[in-house]
């Protein structure tokens, strides 16, 4: 019978993979287990070689996700796919210690714990293989934010590598935001009862082989996913974010609009509304120029599980992306030139009209240009 199944999410870890499936082999001795590797389409072939080890081992598998991303969302996945009674995460890379899996499973099965978890911060836990002072101090400022707007007092709540029952994580799978910081963190502040946590010290290591994934947004989406705890349930998260990403992209345009009608608007002097047709130029180069922005942060940001990348997608995207906003470019040019015809100032007419731009565009965008990849 089965008892255990370790999740280990995957982007470019090829090299690692046999590694990693050794390492358990020698760490899980004595115990029934599996390993389903969650592969986020990794274009170095991730995937292929932990289906070659999978056809001469069973207790390996494989999912392997087209045009999603996202640690937590690939952990949620795989934990969800197993039969096994009690599921545990785990980088595939070998940062964390696979020894510590069979006392962890020895707390989770003893019925005096829901959760254990591997802290780099607990006493007796080392960093010092990682080799990233750096990194170490960004973890615990995080650690410390996450603390205290989610209430989860440990160690290191923001750690990767955990141990539960699946039937614990399943109650509440439909709960989890997926998103933003470690899977750990998003349970533990999701589920209502209070969880007996059981803490063991981990001696960081460095990579086996290849390099972090970490890129530039991961800051943004650590910061995302404590918004989505704290303030999700009242405004959307990918909501908000499309909204804090127009809010920017508002500036853009209104700086613009203010340099065309700045440098340009005495250019302008040939119709029966001058002004007007100044404003008309401006706002729609404002407008371009504004949706350009915007869909660049948006890629990058709002959607970075659903990232589109190389140049033929992102030509694609990006056209889809001006064919959605541009009835929403449409409406704002028209009230807001409306709104100048009545008498109303220049730039609240020019807000007005963003924001009835927003509400299309979030609503066409999501759909069409992000929503086909998920």
């Amino acid at each position: 019978m089965l008892q255990l199944a370790v999740i280990l999410p995957t982007f470019n870890e090829r090299k690692n993979i046999a590694l990693m499936v050794e390492r358990l082999d020698a760490a899980l001795a004595g115990l029934r287990w599996e390993a389903i590797f969650v592969d986020d389409n990794s274009p170095d072939g991730t995937a292929d070689e932990a289906r070659r080890i999978a056809r001469d081992d069973p207790r390996i598998r494989v999912i392997e996700r087209i045009g999603r991303r996202g640690l937590a969302s690939a952990a949620i996945e795989g934990m969800c796919a197993s039969a096994a009674p009690v599921v545990a995460v785990m980088d595939a890379d070998g940062q964390h210690d696979e020894t510590l899996l069979p006392q962890m499973y020895a707390a989770v099965t003893s019925g005096e714990y829901d959760v254990a978890y591997a802290s780099r911060f607990a006493e007796g836990a080392s960093t010092e293989a990682w080799g990233r002072p750096d990194r170490v101090k960004a973890s615990g400022f995080a650690n410390a934010i996450a603390r205290r707007v989610t209430g989860v007092d440990l160690t290191d709540p923001m750690s990767g590598f955990f141990m539960l029952r699946a039937e614990t994580l399943r109650a509440d799978a439909h709960r989890l935001s997926g998103v933003g910081f470690k899977i750990l963190l998003d349970i533990l502040a999701t589920v209502d009862r209070p969880l007996r946590v059981k803490e063991f010290p981990l001696n960081f290591a460095a990579r086996m082989e290849g390099e972090s994934k970490l890129d530039r947004t991961v800051v943004f989406e650590f910061l995302v996913g404590l918004y989505d705890k704290w303030l999700g349930r009242i405004i959307p998260t990918r909501f908000a974010l499309f909204g804090t990403v127009g809010a920017l992209g508002a500036i853009v345009h209104l700086t613009v609009l203010s340099a065309v009608l700045h440098l340009f608007g005495a250019q302008f002097q040939v119709s029966h509304y001058p002004k007007e047709a100044a404003f008309i130029v401006g706002q729609t180069l404002a407008s371009l120029t504004a949706m350009t922005f915007n869909f660049v942060l948006n890629n990058e940001l709002t959607y970075s599980d659903k990232r589109l990348r190389g140049f033929g997608p992102y030509l694609r995207g990006w056209l889809k992306f001006a064919a959605t906003c541009a009835f929403g470019m449409l409406a704002n040019i028209g009230v807001s030139t409306a709104l100048i015809r009545i008498g109303v100032h220049t730039y609240p007419a020019a807000i007005a009209g963003i924001i009835l731009a927003s509400v299309w565009n979030f609503a066409l965008s999501s759909k069409f240009v992000w929503g086909k990849y998920g």
